[in-house]
Parts: structure tokens; C-alpha cells; sequence
């Protein structure tokens, strides 16, 4: 099944709770870490909430 790789460009400053708690879900807490998620719907509504803050790459 393919995966994704989830990285964090951007910092928790000034962001809403519940896009907080949705870093926090995905895994990453700091600039620049990097998580490997199944590629399931959740994981996908949990990356489009998050969006402007990560970037996203597809891995086999």
C-alpha cells in the first residue's frame, strides 16, 4: 500500500487549536520533522487540514 511523507515547513505560532492538535495527531512537533502515515482517508483530512503548514510526497 503507498505511503506519505508528511514534513513540517512551518511553526505552531499563531495557529488554531484544532490545527495544533492535528500536527500533533499527524506526529510532528517541530519544523522540519518528518512522518510516514498509511495512505488512508483520515490521514489525508488530517494533511488538507494542515496543508499551508506541510508539505506532502507519495513513497512506495
Amino acid at each position: 500500500m503507498a505511503q506519505l511523507k508528511v514534513r513540517q515547513n512551518k511553526g505552531l505560532v499563531g495557529l488554531k487549536q484544532n490545527q495544533r492538535d492535528t500536527l500533533r495527531s499527524l506526529g510532528l512537533k517541530r519544523i522540519g520533522d518528518v512522518v510516514v502515515k498509511e495512505d488512508r482517508p483520515e490521514i489525508r483530512g488530517m494533511v488538507h487540514t494542515v496543508r499551508h503548514l506541510v508539505t506532502v510526497e507519495e513513497v512506495d
